[in-house]
């Protein structure tokens, strides 16, 4: 399926959005927004195609719902991005900010060393690319950030994934490195990765996933309801499509409507876990 409706109704780029700075913490790049005063801390961990520059996303994307039955369910949840260009990721760092006022200290590292995943690079496949981007090695460069914020006396840190960052936070929760985690359609968290996790987690899960399917998130709940130890809480929103909660448009209130529903679950799971 094709149709010239796929690319109507271009986003809004920006290069310049979100009240934080960028600054290194961990030896990352990483957008920095909220009190440096405040003693609780939250790491956003993104998807493959980086916390800033996603340019390849929306192209990426567009060809697979041409070629696919979720074309309708794109027309409800437009994909933010560019075909043209790249830009700072404005909604995960809106995300940040709203996280911020809220009495965190947010900071988004780039886990990617700014070579985010890019669908048309021809020597660069996903199977090629994962090699060097792997979430085993997200997962070693998120110590030294939480290291630093430790050391700038925050005292209790919750993680949130997006995507293949989702993978990175269940890491994090299987050993004593964060207080409480939450995955947004998560990708490559397996069921072994989900018994060993020791800190309370909240999963956010779409109705239409290939990734991590309603099936597979059933599953993780049976699991986490089984650990008496492990508070958890698994969601699975009817009718949108893996990505949901970043990949939408401002003037799209049905979009924006279960994207802030799902950033207010993960808000309120740190709010109860951290605060």
């Amino acid at each position: 399926m094709s149709s010239s409706q796929c690319c109507e109704n271009p986003p809004t780029l920006s290069s310049s959005c979100g009240v934080g700075c960028v600054q290194e913490i961990g030896g990352l790049k990483t957008y920095v927004t909220g009190s440096p005063d405040s003693k609780l801390g939250i790491l956003l961990v993104s998807d493959i195609f980086g916390f800033e520059n996603i340019d390849g996303f929306f192209e990426y994307w567009l060809k697979i719902i041409c070629m696919s039955d979720l074309l309708p369910f794109y027309y409800r949840f437009p994909i933010e991005g560019s075909i043209n260009g790249g830009y700072d990721a404005p909604n995960l760092r809106k995300l940040a900010d709203k996280v911020a006022a809220a009495g965190f200290y947010v900071v988004v590292p780039d886990f990617l060393y700014g070579d985010p995943f890019v669908p048309d690079n021809a020597e660069k496949p996903l199977p090629i690319w994962i090699k060097s981007h792997g979430a085993d090695k997200g997962f070693e460069d998120a110590k030294p950030v939480i290291e630093a914020l430790k050391s700038k006396g925050i005292s209790a840190i919750g993680a949130a994934g997006f995507c293949w960052g989702a993978k990175v936070v269940v890491e994090l929760a299987k050993p004593d490195y964060i207080q409480a985690a939450v995955l947004l359609h998560p990708s490559f968290v397996t069921l072994d990765d989900i018994k060993e996790v020791k800190v309370p987690i909240a999963v956010l899960g779409a109705e239409i996933d290939k990734m991590s399917p309603p099936a597979l998130l059933k599953q993780f709940e049976e699991v986490l309801c089984t650990k008496s130890e492990v508070d958890c809480r698994v969601k699975i929103f009817p009718g949108v499509a893996h990505g949901w909660t970043m990949k939408y448009k401002d003037e799209d209130k049905a979009a924006v409507k279960c994207a802030e529903e799902a950033h207010q679950d993960m808000l309120d799971w740190f709010t109860k876990y951290i605060k």
